[in-house]
């Protein structure tokens, strides 16, 4: 079943490989016997799915949990169970994913206004006033 991220936005099945390890951490004899863990890679390089600029500003957004071979890694060993963990590796990516489709706001510049401009220079000039008043006293003033 395809992982959906929005409704024009589906990630197949066959971009996503998950796999089951060893758990981590306390859990007892449970940590130990059995793989709960989940690692769930998208292979973000050969993803069909995705348009070059979503890739881009995913590759931004996934920080360390990108690997070398340009796939995305997301490990979940919060729950006791597989299942528990693979939803929610599922919906920590589509989360991931939902964030790199909104296009960042273009920046438009724009100048001070000439109030703004005064009063920092007014600033500037109070403060150099007190730090001459803290200046030794030549001889020749």
């Amino acid at each position: 079943m395809p992982l959906p991220i929005s409704r024009t936005v589906a990630i197949p099945d066959d971009e996503l490989t998950v796999s089951f390890v060893r758990s981590a951490g306390p859990g007892g004899q449970n940590v130990n016997k059995v793989a709960t863990a989940v690692q769930l890679r998208f292979d973000l390089a050969g993803s069909a799915a995705l348009s070059p600029e979503v890739k881009a500003r995913l590759r931004t957004l996934s920080g360390r949990r990108l690997t070398a071979d340009g796939s995305l890694l997301i490990i979940a060993r919060n729950h006791r169970t597989q299942e528990q963990n693979r939803r929610e590796a599922r919906t920590r990516l589509a989360e991931l994913v939902r964030r790199a489709l909104v296009a960042p706001k273009a920046r438009r510049a724009t100048t001070p206004p000439r109030a703004a401009r005064e009063r920092r220079l007014e600033g500037k000039a109070r403060r150099q006033g007190a730090k001459r008043l803290r200046a030794r006293v030549s001889w020749e003033d």
